[in-house]
């Protein structure tokens, strides 16, 4: 696919009529008046220039949103895009993470010795995040290994960028070998420190974008705190990501074991431990924090670190549920992401919201958590934990990043409120279109340039190569 041309400079376009305008703002601002205020959207140079009773302009380009509930895109902040070749892995899918890491993206990593594998891979899970009202998509990959033959940093950027998406690039690794790595494959090597701050320096100097609405940002991410590299290397692992201007993610106390790991080889708390060497504060976020006390909780609101919240990733592996309504009671900034979908069927974000709601008020009550809040933690949340300040929410001077659902089908018949459709209902409605920076990259659930079906082929014919290849 070529690049996504932007509009011409100055060409404005104005989405009118919706029903619903979510504005992803938390709290009374959330929800636009559509009789007093109006939801008709100016869009300009990327940018929303004005919200209200808009009249048209002559020559200004128009999007009919009639009936439809206008939000801002989703913003995914934790995800594995290699893994959306992994789906459904017979071996895999009734275990719990560790044996479940040993079985399906460790042991499967072997595979993925080749570019085609893995561009096929990303192109299947933006094409799903896309399709699912997607904007922004933090990809936390960490297949790198010493002499790999391709450039994986720069084959998912131009996954992105040929469709439009505002990327967010985790270069995850480790120097490590940890003991769900076992068997000599050696796309499961560790790389040496130097070597990895290196690449990642590289990749900072290639893609990175500091700009406040950015379609391209580098983030130093090793996998595993607690376990892939050194407690001295974390400490240097922060201060060389700071020194670069970067920000810092990895995952944390995502299982009970997780936690009781930490507490006897490090003889503390997964959130203790990496405060002790600098690995909190407003630039860094930490993908499921499941399994967190009231002071953790405290801990983490307080030094403006950042949550990414996956509820069916937790839920497919038994991990438990993070106590997201605990960490916004706190302040905390939390955010929405589907995690990778070895461990995640569909991963999109639709059926993550939906998950996050019914979860919460399954197991904190009915109050536990709004539809309102769902949107918020998904929009504006994500992009508080990426540092994107101006990206998810709808309003004069933000990114035109905006998803508008077409409520047609029998599922959203019968609502009295279409305001809760994208997350209490379930499903998927008809996306009539998407924009990022002001730019269409979905239209009528078609994404120009993409032949779906071939797409499903190719995945196909890798999958069933992997499948014949596979040891058993």
């Amino acid at each position: 696919m070529a690049d996504r041309p932007p509009p011409p400079a100055g060409a404005s376009l104005l989405v009118r009529g919706a029903a619903v305008l979510l504005t992803g703002t938390p709290g009374a601002a959330m929800r636009r008046d559509a009789a007093l205020e109006g939801t008709d959207l100016r869009i300009r140079d990327g940018r929303i220039e004005a919200i209200g009773r808009l009249a048209p302009r002559a020559g200004e380009a128009l999007l009919d949103a009639s009936g439809c509930v206008v939000q801002p895109g989703w913003v995914n902040t934790h995800h594995h895009l290699f893994q959306s070749l992994l789906k459904g892995v017979p071996e895999g899918i009734d275990l719990p993470l560790l044996p479940w890491l040993a079985a399906v993206p460790v042991s499967y990593r072997r595979h993925f010795d080749h570019e085609r594998a893995l561009r096929v891979a990303a192109r299947v899970g933006l094409v799903e995040l896309l399709r699912s009202g997607c904007t922004t998509v933090a990809d936390h990959p960490y297949h790198y290994w010493p002499g790999m033959p391709f450039d994986a940093t720069a084959a998912v950027f131009d996954e992105a960028r040929s469709l439009g998406l505002r990327l967010v690039l985790c270069r995850g690794g480790q120097t490590l070998r940890r003991a769900v790595d076992a068997g000599d494959s050696p796309q499961c090597a560790p790389e040496p420190l130097d070597a990895m701050l290196a690449a990642i320096g590289h990749d900072v100097r290639r893609f990175h974008d500091p700009a406040p609405d950015a379609m391209q940002r580098v983030v130093v991410a090793p996998t595993t705190p607690t376990w892939s590299v050194t407690p001295g290397e974390l400490r240097e692992i922060a201060r060389a990501a700071r020194a670069m201007g970067v920000r810092l993610h990895s995952h944390l106390s995502e299982t009970a074991d997780y936690v009781r790991y930490c507490r006897e080889v490090h003889g503390c708390s997964p959130v203790a431990f990496v405060e002790r060497h600098e690995w909190l504060g407003p630039d860094v976020w930490f993908a499921h924090m499941v399994h967190l006390s009231a002071p953790e909780i405290r801990t983490i609101a307080g030094s403006g670190t950042g949550v990414a919240h996956c509820p069916q990733s937790n839920g497919r592996l038994g991990s438990g549920i993070a106590p997201v309504p605990a960490l916004l009671a706190a302040g905390a900034a939390v955010s929405l992401a589907v995690d990778g979908a070895a461990s995640n069927e569909a991963a999109d974000l639709l059926s993550e919201a939906h998950a996050c709601w019914l979860t919460h008020r399954a197991a904190g009550g009915a109050a536990a958590l709004r539809t309102d809040d769902v949107v918020a933690i998904g929009t504006s949340g994500g992009a508080r934990v990426l540092g994107l300040p101006r990206v998810g929410t709808l309003a004069p001077g933000m990114a035109a990043d905006l998803a508008v659902w077409a409520l047609d089908d029998p599922r959203f018949f019968g609502l009295h409120d279409p305001a809760v459709a994208t997350v209490a209902s379930g499903g998927r409605p008809r996306l009539k279109a998407l924009l990022v920076a002001g730019r269409t990259v979905v239209e009528d659930d078609r994404i120009p340039g993409l032949d779906l079906a071939a797409l499903g082929r190719e995945a196909a014919e890798l999958v069933a190569t992997m499948r014949a290849a596979h040891p058993r």
